[in-house]
């Protein structure tokens, strides 16, 4: 997961939700057992999670991810983001870099409202607005759901991939026996009109 915000209080935050220490599970459990009081978030996932203050700044580590071939899922990218590109002009870099990359734009009403955002970027199922202020469950199930659907959308792509070079081989196959069995056609009439020919000449010798 990316995160693109120009405060760093909102990178400690989503590091908070989404990349928690491995001891915080031991003392969720502690707290329940002491307090009765319940895990403070449903889903106890952990992502590597990277985090930048300028979109310019995101779209170079999207790049090296992709280089590497290891790809982001997601990207949370704040709206206002001075004095470098805004949320939208960011959002417009990373796609065009990866039109795959599922992204929640993290904004308040006033900065942009929805219309405008829409018109902009266009229709699309890749983009949510998340609310500001939000709070870390919000946080946790767009993580879990947007992951989750980029895991799948890439393995059936992978999988028609994979069908599609199948066929392509299978295709490649018949049509090479096709054309053995052209040959060989072509040899037997040739072996027929050669012996036919041979025939006819020693009849006439004879």
């Amino acid at each position: 997961i990316l995160v693109i915000d120009d405060n760093e209080s909102i990178h400690e935050d989503f590091r908070k939700i989404l990349a928690p220490p491995k001891d915080s599970d031991s003392l969720d459990q502690a707290r329940v057992a002491l307090f009765g009081e319940p895990p403070s978030v449903l889903f106890r996932e952990r992502y590597e999670v990277d985090f930048t203050d300028q979109g310019q700044k995101g779209l170079g580590l999207l790049q090296s991810a992709q280089r590497e071939g290891c790809p982001y899922a997601m990207a949370f990218v704040d709206m206002r983001m001075p004095p470098g590109w805004d949320g939208l002009e960011t959002i417009e870099h990373l796609w065009y870099v990866d039109p795959d990359l599922e992204i929640v734009i993290c904004t308040a009403y006033s900065d942009h409202p929805w219309e405008d955002v829409s018109r902009r970027i266009g229709s699309t199922d890749k983009l949510l607005i998340l609310m500001k202020p939000f709070n870390s469950i919000e946080v946790v199930q767009l993580a879990h759901s947007l992951t989750k659907k980029w895991n799948l959308t890439r393995s059936v792509k992978q999988q028609i991939d994979s069908l599609a070079y199948c066929v392509s081989q299978r295709t490649v196959e018949l049509q090479e026996a096709n054309d053995s069995l052209q040959e060989n056609i072509v040899r037997r009439i040739e072996k027929t009109v050669e012996d036919r020919d041979l025939g006819d000449a020693a009849a006439v010798f004879r």
